[in-house]
């Protein structure tokens, strides 16, 4: 009896194991594939490439959601009134809500450093230096970006896990050398 309950919480940890590891992988990917535009983002309007990258793989899944899929969208950012460009829809906190859509991923990455950077809301953001991620993810719950009140938290471990601070760092230093 007792080698079948080791048996079995052995094939239980090592299931959890594999799941975290493929996880895990997809963000590595993710991060390689992005991490550029993310610095040229923070480069160009200063929002922390660490914040954009976390935001990235947690809205979009690593880029393998639905709506990054299917539009582009990798920040999970409705339409709004003043969005005139393509549409998709999708259920969210509501059934079939209008997501916007892009032809490309950068486009996509440009538009939410653009809403960051432009709506009144956000603007307290800028305020926070950008080697401060834990204030910029407890901002973006505060201005409304995401309805769930574990969102700062789940960010800061996607930050975390993945050391996405050296890429803030990293754009400081361009920003530097400039």
């Amino acid at each position: 009896m007792m080698q079948k309950f080791i048996l079995f919480f052995s094939v239980c940890f090592l299931l959890h194991g594999e799941i975290f590891s493929q996880s895990n992988t997809l963000s590595q990917q993710y991060i390689e594939k992005y991490k550029e535009l993310a610095i040229t983002e923070m480069i160009r309007t200063g929002v922390p490439a660490a914040i954009t990258l976390a935001q990235g793989i947690l809205e979009s899944g690593n880029g393998q959601s639905e709506l990054a899929l299917r539009s582009n969208n990798h920040f999970g950012i409705k339409c709004k009134l003043e969005w005139k460009k393509e549409k998709v829809y999708h259920d969210d906190d509501e059934a079939n809500e209008c997501f916007r859509s892009y032809p490309t991923v950068e486009d996509s990455y440009r538009d939410h450093s653009d809403f960051l950077k432009n709506r009144p809301n956000y603007a307290f953001l800028f305020a926070i230096p950008p080697t401060d991620y834990a204030g910029w993810c407890k901002g973006l719950k505060k201005a409304g970006y995401a309805t769930s009140p574990a969102y700062p938290k789940m960010l800061m471990d996607v930050i975390n896990r993945n050391h996405l601070q050296d890429f803030t760092l990293l754009a400081l230093q361009r920003m530097e050398g400039n």
